[in-house]
């Protein structure tokens, strides 16, 4: 059972940066800090999927003349490193956005409290 969870590290990780991100955004009353809970929950999604893609002693997919074409389990798949590259840019400028919303925001209504700003617009 300790080889387990030991042997599965990263996801665990995954896990608890996932609940903290989570946590952020469903519990927290400040709009930085739901933003803030929405990167790290993003962080976490990336980081599973990188780590689902990697392999021990597997090599990059170039044609290797010391290991054999037809033993593909040698080989790392390069298609989820690459999607997730591409969420690390759409998720960057995303954030970019939302920061810049938040400042938009707080120049209108002089807070970022949740209740406060509810309370403001109706």
């Amino acid at each position: 059972m300790l080889d387990f969870f030991l042997g599965h590290y990263a996801y665990w990780f995954v896990v608890i940066l996932l609940c903290v991100g989570l946590y952020g955004i469903l519990f927290k009353k400040n709009l930085v800090k739901k933003t803030i809970g929405l990167a790290i929950f993003q962080a976490s999604v990336v980081l599973y999927f990188v780590s689902i893609a990697s392999k021990w002693d597997a090599t990059v997919p170039v044609k290797d003349s010391n290991i054999p074409v037809d033993q593909v389990a040698n080989y790392l798949n390069p298609l989820p490193h690459t999607l997730m590259l591409t969420a690390i840019v759409v998720g960057v400028a995303t954030l970019g956005v939302a920061f810049t919303l938040l400042m938009a925001i707080y120049n209108r209504y002089g807070t970022l409290d949740e209740q406060e700003l509810l309370e403001e617009i109706q």
